[in-house]
């Protein structure tokens, strides 16, 4: 199988003949994996027909709850509403709301892992004024979450980083919502790689002191937390701080870059997983899994590696673009219908990094039907050329 791609460098040829591996990973065995803790981060996928206004997206719901069917047959748990679903990015609370009441029914009715954002996104930046604020747009989200039955996932506010002078504003705040919920939370360190409005969260802009003044707020109320969250692209930081939680508390890694080595994890322990990265390759990821399960850390690491060079090109700079790559190879897969997103976002990567995009997904097996993706990336050219 082959077709004509656009050359990405200059050439005096403006078309190269590019041969598709036609290789597809296998399904995993049925019964998931057991040896890691894993949530895949979702997207959601857009009605255009019914979308008539893009501050208003409506969501196409089929495909949408069909993709999280499908993360679960793969064992993984759902991270809903997080920011792969473009949450404050598009999604706006009273839809993430609703999105949240569907996946978990979804969840419920299939035995399904699920823990769902609860953030402070429906309020104003300029309305929030002090902490009570902050406190009270948290316990709204937290407590409509818990009301559906899901977990909740403390995500970060920007809210609270507009108004929070000092780290002691970080733990009163996180210290009062944690002691209303009924469940253990996971909390949520977005970097401002993924969000620039988070810049300086926990009080400082220097990484390692902030990371001790999240620890504090763990070890004061780690009975209230299943775990942390940290996507800071930063390994050597997250296995620091790994090392030093409570053994209670689980370090969920959300480092898109250096998923496969923490996830195996050293003689110190290791990361469990809530990746936006899982999303596009949960098969490979949940076969390594199994792998992992088995004790065959060769297969482990021949599933994973050829999945890092995507996954670095997917979250490339800027990194809050990634999740244009995921819906694109979610169409590529035949998940959804088309390639339009919520406000827009399809048209904030270029053709050449969407293209280099598919010959990594190809060389990584992570083309479901080769067949399919081949026909749909001759679609996406002509349109793009034309």
């Amino acid at each position: 199988m082959e077709l004509l791609l656009p050359q990405t460098e200059g050439s005096l040829r403006p078309f190269r003949p590019y041969q598709l591996t036609g290789k597809s990973l296998p399904q995993p065995l049925p019964g998931g994996f057991n040896s890691r803790v894993a949530y895949a981060a979702a997207h959601i996928v857009l009605d255009p027909a019914r979308t008539t206004n893009i501050a208003t997206p409506v969501l196409d719901w089929e495909s949408t709850l069909a993709f999280r069917r499908h993360l679960w047959s793969l064992g993984f748990g759902v991270a809903e509403a997080m920011d792969t679903a473009q949450r404050g990015m598009g999604l706006d609370w009273p839809l993430a709301l609703e999105l949240v009441q569907r996946s978990v029914a979804e969840a419920h009715a299939c035995n399904g892992l699920i823990a769902c954002g609860a953030g402070t996104d429906h309020l104003q930046l300029e309305a929030a004024h002090d902490l009570n604020d902050i406190i009270s747009a948290y316990s709204l989200q937290c407590e409509a979450v818990e009301a559906t039955g899901g977990r909740v996932i403390l995500m970060a506010s920007r809210a609270l980083a507009r108004v929070a002078r000092s780290p002691e504003d970080y733990a009163n705040v996180y210290g009062t919502i944690l002691q209303q919920l009924r469940e253990p939370a996971i909390l949520h360190w977005l970097g401002p790689m993924f969000d620039p409005a988070l810049t300086g969260y926990w009080g400082t802009n220097d990484l390692h002191e902030a990371m001790q003044h999240c620890l504090a707020v763990i070890h004061d109320n780690a009975a209230k937390i299943d775990g942390i969250k940290i996507s800071l692209l930063d390994a050597d930081l997250e296995i620091e701080m790994r090392r030093a939680l409570p053994p209670v508390v689980r370090m969920y890694t959300g480092d898109d870059f250096n998923y496969d080595r923490l996830i195996l994890g050293d003689a110190g322990g290791h990361s469990d997983a809530l990746l936006g990265i899982f999303d596009p390759i949960g098969p490979a990821a949940a076969l390594a899994l199994q792998a992992l399960d088995a004790g065959d850390i060769a297969l482990y690491n021949e599933l994973l590696t050829p999945t890092i060079p995507l996954a670095r090109h997917i979250f490339e700079v800027p990194t809050y673009n990634y999740k244009t790559g995921i819906v694109f190879l979610a169409w590529l897969n035949g998940f959804q219908p088309h390639l339009r997103m919520v406000a827009a976002a399809e048209t904030v990567r270029s053709m050449p990094h969407l293209v280099k995009l598919f010959e990594l997904a190809d060389s990584a097996g992570l083309l479901r039907d080769p067949e399919l993706a081949l026909q749909r990336m001759k679609i996406f050219l002509a349109q793009e050329i034309a």
